[in-house]
C-alpha cells in the first residue's frame, strides 16, 4: 500500500505546484492558460473561467501560507492580479463567469458559483499577504450577493443572474426553475467560513451559520443523510441522483464551517450529519477503495467512471470522519483511496493527475487543465492530509 505519511503529501503537493507553474502559466496573454491538453501544451485560443482562475488563486495563497516559499507567492500574485484585471465587473458588482483568451469579458452572467469562488481565493490570498485590497474585494462580493443573491423569505441563495444582476434563465450550472442547488450552497458556505476567518463580521457569522442551517436541514436529506441536487426557491426538491463526491467533499467542509464559527450546538448538529453522511457515502464504494461518481436511484444506474476531484475528496472525508469517530474502519478508506489515487491517478510521466479512471483502471487521457480541471481538489487534499497527520504525530 502507499505510504500513508505526512511527508509522502506534502511531496505530491509539491509536485502538483511545480506542474502548474511549468505548464499553466500564460506568458503571452497573462494569467493561466484556459486550458493545457494530454501533451500538456497550453491552448492560446482557450477562454479562461473564473472558477479556475480563483481556485489556482487560492491554490498558491495556501502553498505560500504553508510553504512560504516566495515562487507561490509570485503565481498567487498573477492570479490575483488576472482576477482583479478581467473578471471584477466594477461596473456591476460581483465577477464575470468567462473571458477569452486576451482577458475580454465573454460571459458576463453572475453566476453565484463563481462569485463563490473568487472570494474564497481573494480571503485566501489575504490570508497568505494580508494585503488589504484583497479582503476589500471579497468584502464587495458578500455584500453584492447578499444584495442580490440571498432569499430572505425562504432562506439560502438563487443560482444566478444577468449581469446587472436581474432576472435570467440561463443558469449555466442547473436548469429554471430549479433557482437553488446543492453545489452552489456547499461552495459558497465554504467561500463565507474563508472569509470569517480573516473578517470576523457579525452579519457574515450571521449569514454563514444560517446557510449551514439551510444546507442540513434543506439540502442534506435526513432520512438517506444524502444531499439532493437542484431546489425550487421554496426547497422543493426536483433531483434525486446521489452525487458521491459531493456528499463526501460535505462531509468534512460543513463541519469546518462549524468549527470555524465556534458555535457549539450548531457544531454538534453538525458533527452528527456529516459523520452519517460519510457512512452513507461509503455505499458507492467499489471494492478496489474508488468511489463510483454518481447513482440516480429512479434508472437504477450507476456512473462508475472514477474522477480526480471524488478521488480528492473521499480521501480527506473518510479520515475526517476517522478523526470524528476514531472509528479504523474510515481510516483503512482512507488509506485505500490513497492507494488508488498512488497507483491510477498520479501521472508520473507526464505530471499532476489524470482526470479520469475508468471502472477497469484504464486512465483517460483528457485535458490537464480546462474550466474545471484545476489545482484546487487535488492540492487541498494533499495539504489537508500532510497537516492532519503531521499533528498526530505530536
Amino acid at each position: 500500500m502507499a505510504d500513508f505519511a505526512p511527508e509522502t503529501f506534502k511531496k505530491e503537493l509539491i509536485n502538483i505546484l511545480d506542474y502548474w507553474e511549468k505548464y499553466a502559466v500564460d506568458r503571452k496573454n497573462g494569467g493561466f492558460y484556459g486550458r493545457v491538453n494530454y501533451e500538456n501544451e497550453g491552448i492560446a485560443d482557450a477562454p479562461k473561467a473564473v472558477v479556475i482562475t480563483s481556485r489556482i488563486l487560492w491554490t498558491y495563497s495556501m502553498a505560500k501560507r504553508l510553504l512560504n516559499n516566495p515562487k507561490y507567492l509570485t503565481l498567487a500574485d498573477r492570479a490575483f492580479q488576472d482576477l482583479s484585471i478581467h473578471f471584477i465587473d466594477a461596473k456591476e458588482g460581483g465577477v464575470f463567469w468567462s473571458t477569452e483568451a486576451s482577458g475580454k469579458p465573454l460571459e458576463m452572467k453572475k453566476q453565484v458559483y463563481g462569485n463563490a469562488f473568487a472570494m474564497y481565493g481573494l480571503s485566501e490570498y489575504y490570508r497568505a499577504t494580508n494585503f488589504p485590497p484583497a479582503l476589500e474585494r471579497a468584502k464587495e462580493i458578500f455584500y453584492v450577493l447578499e444584495k442580490h443573491a440571498f432569499d430572505p423569505v425562504n432562506g439560502g441563495y438563487r443560482e444566478a443572474f444577468a449581469r446587472d444582476w436581474s432576472e435570467t434563465d440561463d443558469y449555466i450550472l442547473s436548469k429554471s426553475p430549479y433557482i437553488k442547488s446543492m453545489n452552489t450552497h456547499l461552495h459558497l458556505v465554504e467561500a463565507y467560513t474563508n472569509l470569517y476567518r480573516i473578517w470576523p463580521d457579525k452579519t457574515l457569522k450571521k449569514q454563514t451559520a444560517a446557510m449551514l442551517e439551510a444546507i442540513l436541514d434543506h439540502i442534506v436529506n435526513n432520512e438517506t443523510s444524502r444531499m439532493e441536487l437542484f431546489f425550487t426557491e421554496k426547497w422543493e426538491s426536483k433531483d434525486k441522483v446521489i452525487s458521491y463526491g459531493h456528499d463526501i467533499e460535505a462531509s468534512w467542509l460543513l463541519y469546518e464551517t462549524a468549527e470555524v464559527l465556534k458555535d457549539e450546538k450548531l457544531l454538534k448538529k453538525t458533527r452528527d450529519r456529516c459523520i452519517k453522511m460519510a457512512i452513507a457515502v461509503s455505499t458507492g464504494l467499489s471494492p478496489d477503495g474508488a468511489l463510483n461518481y454518481e447513482y440516480d436511484p429512479e434508472t437504477k444506474h450507476t456512473k462508475t467512471e472514477r474522477s480526480w476531484w471524488v478521488a480528492a475528496e473521499q480521501l480527506v472525508g473518510f479520515y475526517n470522519a476517522y478523526q470524528l469517530t476514531k472509528n479504523a474502519d474510515f481510516k483503512v478508506k482512507a488509506e485505500r483511496s490513497w492507494a488508488y489515487i498512488d497507483s491510477k491517478f498520479i501521472d508520473r510521466e507526464r505530471g499532476e493527475w489524470f482526470g479520469a479512471v475508468k471502472e477497469d483502471g484504464t486512465q483517460v487521457r483528457g485535458d490537464k487543465v480546462n474550466f474545471w480541471k484545476c489545482p484546487y481538489h487535488n492540492a487541498r487534499a494533499c495539504a489537508e492530509m500532510w497537516k492532519r497527520l503531521e499533528k498526530n504525530k505530536k
